[in-house]
């Protein structure tokens, strides 16, 4: 599995193109901005894109999403709880404030423990809620893509409609605290880095030692 992270969008999001290096298929993983970058790399690499792959709802990490299907064809998955949410009309009006393009409808929902296979590789998501309804995590060994759920030294805000700290907190500690040492973060924005392991964040993180 080859891993390309890029900092896109007005927001610095984390967009990550993970592909099979046996097939050349591939998957975005939220694409919040620099569209033409994204698809450039993809071309650089001679990826076919099966999949856009949106680890929550928020406009910053979908906003790309209309762009990147249309040009690629690729289906845009999303965890049903945010599918649900984010095409609420009155969260759709709260999160317009941003400015940012609204994604076109989800193509195929997943649940926890669902697989996403792309070539010969497969991600499988870790449900992850508390920044949104349904915010997901996707790991393969030693890999885990983190969204806003985990990121370097911190954790995703919870302050947003749908958010939920206590439920953050406890996903993260069930879900991602229990995975090895060695599992490779890769967070939804570079705030405290660009990645790190879970083994560091459980030792580090000044978010962890609270008692939730």
């Amino acid at each position: 599995m080859r891993i390309l992270s890029l900092t896109v969008g007005s927001m610095s999001v984390c967009c990550y193109i993970v592909a099979c290096e046996e097939t050349a298929r591939a998957i975005i993983i939220d694409p919040g901005g620099n569209e033409d970058e994204i698809l450039a790399r993809c071309a650089d690499e001679k990826l076919t894109v099966d999949y856009i792959v949106n680890t929550h709802g928020h406009p910053d990490h979908v906003c790309g999403n209309g762009r990147i299907k249309a040009a690629t064809g690729a289906r845009i998955i999303m965890h049903a709880a945010d599918a649900e949410f984010f095409a609420r009309p009155e969260v759709e009006q709260y999160f317009s404030m941003l400015g940012l393009d609204v994604s076109p409808p989800v193509d195929q929902t997943v649940q926890d423990g669902d697989l996403i296979t792309f070539g010969k590789q497969t991600l499988t998501v870790l449900h992850t809620p508390g920044h949104t309804p349904g915010g997901i995590c996707l790991y393969q060994a030693p890999h885990l893509f983190t969204g806003d759920t985990l990121f370097v030294g911190g954790v995703g805000r919870s302050d947003f409609p749908g958010g939920d700290t206590a439920t953050l907190m406890g996903g993260i500690k069930k879900r991602l605290l229990t995975l090895p040492d060695e599992t490779v973060v890769w967070p939804g924005h570079g705030y405290g880095g660009s990645h790190s392991t879970i083994g560091e964040e459980r030792r580090s993180n000044p978010y962890l030692n609270e008692s939730w």
